[in-house]
């Protein structure tokens, strides 16, 4: 079976012109199967059934594998078995109408409510900087909007008098967002009293703009956020996506219905947005756990 491997290994490259790192993958994978092969006594490739291949798979579990792992090993004992197929050396695919094994989307880490109100207080509202950064973190807490959406931001895109943010391309993909009080009020100061210190050109649109007179950038923001991370000294992995999970699991948290959550967030798949229930679980799990007598 090492042979028909590396046929298989050749054509990927010659014909199918894969990445290395790709070809490696694919490579390892199937030496794995074929070792696995090999001490089950199995001489033949057209004696490898669905019933074996699943009986690997577990083993692979068995192993402690990761479902990730296991259905990337999987991917790769499939396409084997297709060229297989296609060659004319086996008559029957093992491998068709076998599913991978579902993998546990991992769950976002979230700050608490009084986490998030160390991180946003860090900024020194007393200067043009400390005001502009705490406008954006609050705004990134109160509507849940993605980096790239947050400094794609117009002054246009602000409505502080009704209470929202316009977030879109497009009219037609429109998303209009509710802030709270909080984030009206320090975004009202900022626009009103701070922005001009950083406009360099009168025709500037841009909400947020750099001490070089522009658009803020990605990785402008990811430094500003790294910076009131280490000074809040909170014991967390925090990045900007973070007060996203926490927005939304704040909101599923105090009673938020998932429809709404989800138009807030723009998710397409509702089953996106599920995710943040399952953090709810498991804190009344912990909960649970922590406070009643026989837990």
């Amino acid at each position: 079976m090492s042979v028909l491997i590396q046929k298989f290994i050749d054509y990927l490259k010659d014909e199918k012109e894969l990445a290395s790192n790709t070809l490696e993958a694919y490579n390892r994978d199937l030496r794995q199967f074929n070792d696995y092969i090999n001490k089950n006594n199995i001489e033949n490739i057209i004696n490898v059934n669905k019933t074996f291949i699943i009986t690997y798979l577990m083993f692979q579990q068995k192993k402690g594998k990761a479902a990730s792992t296991i259905s990337r090993s999987l991917a790769s004992i499939r396409s084997f078995f297709q060229y297989l197929l296609n060659e004319g050396i086996i008559k029957e695919d093992p491998t068709v109408n076998m599913n991978s094994p579902k993998q546990e989307k991992k769950l976002p880490d979230i700050l608490t409510p009084d986490e998030v109100e160390i991180l946003l207080n860090q900024p020194d509202t007393e200067n043009a900087k400390g005001v502009r950064d705490r406008a954006m973190l609050e705004l990134l807490y109160a509507a849940g909007v993605r980096v790239s959406e947050l400094i794609s931001l117009n002054i246009d895109d602000i409505n502080l008098e009704m209470g929202y943010i316009s977030c879109s391309k497009d009219t037609i993909n429109e998303r209009v967002i509710p802030i709270g009080k909080m984030a009206v009020n320090i975004l009202s100061v900022f626009i009103h009293e701070y922005r001009h210190c950083f406009i360099k050109d009168d025709k500037e649109i841009s909400l947020f703009i750099n001490h070089h007179g522009r658009r803020l950038t990605r990785q402008g923001f990811w430094k500003i956020i790294k910076f009131y991370t280490k000074k809040a000294n909170i014991n967390k992995k925090i990045t900007p996506h973070t007060l996203r999970h926490s927005f939304a699991a704040h909101l599923v948290q105090n009673g938020a219905d998932l429809k709404s959550v989800q138009e807030m967030l723009g998710h397409s798949d509702i089953s996106t947005t599920q995710v943040y229930t399952q953090i709810t679980k498991n804190k009344i799990k912990d909960v649970y756990k922590k406070t009643h007598p026989r837990a």
